[in-house]
């Protein structure tokens, strides 16, 4: 594999696992598959932390107007 390829899977946040897995994929449409997986895996955490922010946005505005 290519070491800018595998620069890159390493800032993308991709596990030493997924990265051979992904060099031992056989064809570019595999590749790309594990690819979307992982972005879709992201986006999911994203999410999942941007719902957090919002509970914690409500409770600190509940606790400025004293309804704690």
């Amino acid at each position: 594999m290519d070491e800018k390829v595998r620069q890159n899977l390493v800032d993308a946040g991709c596990s030493e696992g997924f990265i051979d897995d992904y060099a031992a994929a056989g064809s570019g449409s595999e590749q790309l598959c594990r690819l979307r997986q992982h972005r879709k895996e992201l986006l999911c955490r994203i999410h999942d932390g941007q719902r957090q922010l919002d509970c914690l946005d409500y409770l600190i505005y509940q606790v400025k107007r004293g309804k704690s």
